[in-house]
């Protein structure tokens, strides 16, 4: 009977009655290089960029026994690797990724160090859970997945995407109103909701019985009429000139009006050169030289002013752009 190999690790199996003052020599490559290169072994892998591929030796020393591969070279392209069931250590210290495979395998990034395992038709990554393992400060490269917590999770796990976007779409709900200095819409910053511009022109304020969400008023400027001035008074004064006793002056009269003096008499006291009738509605001159005791009662409205502009009433503000989430 001759010597078989192993399915795997392609040891050689001696037949019985065989090999005989050969044993040691079997059993020391058998243990002290195949076995040693499969558990330990570390050797490199020159890459071209094309397809470059690895065989298993039956009995002898071969790349593909060796536990560890250090992928060389220029990178890209793949590893064909023998359809035996195998572990696979690859660090692929190329400046591309290499696809490791029988006959589908595993994209291995650049610099990436990485644990595969053959079954015999696939190249397959062999881990993909760790419990409890402590990184410190790692880079991550790619595309990490991670469970996303729980709304309202406030520990140290870490927050996903989805996490960080569920927490905003809870701080900005459906008619939540977003305030910026750029005119960007909401939706591009947040990843999310429909936004609509809000309130162009407005300010805000703070709703209660008498201003309803939503309802609108006011005006930047008033134009005031008579009836919203404070009640006040304008006052002013008129001197008549002096007169001294028995001079003559004149006074021109409504016809209407009386002329009061002293004695009581109307008109009385001295002579008239144009004398008037009670009544009338023409002006007269009354000529008096007489010793008149009177007064002169004066009444009158102040000019006017004022253009009836209206006035600005906006208070001090700052120009925002106002978006409101309408989905």
């Amino acid at each position: 009977m001759s010597s078989t190999y192993s399915t795997n690790l392609a040891l050689e199996l001696i037949g019985a009655g065989e090999q005989a003052g050969n044993w040691g020599s079997t059993t020391n490559t058998n243990l002290g290089t195949l076995l040693e290169q499969a558990i330990s072994g570390y050797t490199t892998q020159a890459c071209t960029g094309g397809t470059d591929t690895l065989t298993m030796t039956n009995g002898a020393s071969a790349t593909a026994r060796n536990m560890f591969l250090e992928l060389t070279g220029t990178g890209g392209g793949s590893l064909v690797v023998p359809a035996n069931k195998k572990l696979y250590f690859i660090y692929n210290n190329t400046s591309s990724a290499i696809t490791v495979k029988v006959t589908t395998g595993v994209s291995v990034p650049a610099a990436a160090k990485i644990v595969l395992v053959s079954n015999g038709t696939d190249i397959i990554t062999a881990t993909n859970y760790m419990t409890g393992a402590t990184f410190p400060s790692p880079t991550l490269t790619g595309t990490p997945v991670a469970p996303t917590a729980a709304p309202g999770t406030n520990t140290t796990q870490v927050a996903t995407t989805a996490f960080v976007t569920a927490g905003l779409a809870a701080a900005y709900p459906v008619g939540a109103i977003f305030l910026s200095t750029v005119s960007t819409n909401p939706s591009t910053l947040l990843g999310f909701g429909t936004w609509v511009a809000y309130g162009t022109g407005r300010m805000l304020i703070s709703a209660d019985a008498t201003y309803t969400a939503g309802s609108t008023g006011g005006s930047a400027t008033t134009t005031l009429i008579t009836a919203n001035l404070p009640s006040h008074t304008h006052s002013f004064s008129a001197t008549t000139g002096s007169m001294s006793a028995n001079a003559t002056h004149n006074h021109n009269l409504l016809g209407s009006s009386y002329h009061y003096v002293a004695d009581g008499g109307q008109n009385q006291g001295g002579a008239s050169s144009n004398p008037f009738t009670p009544g009338s509605t023409t002006y007269g001159d009354v000529t008096s030289t007489a010793n008149i005791d009177h007064t002169h009662s004066v009444s009158g409205t102040t000019g006017g002013t004022g253009s009836g502009t209206a006035a600005t009433t906006i208070s001090p503000y700052i120009a925002v752009y106002m978006w409101n989430r309408t989905v």
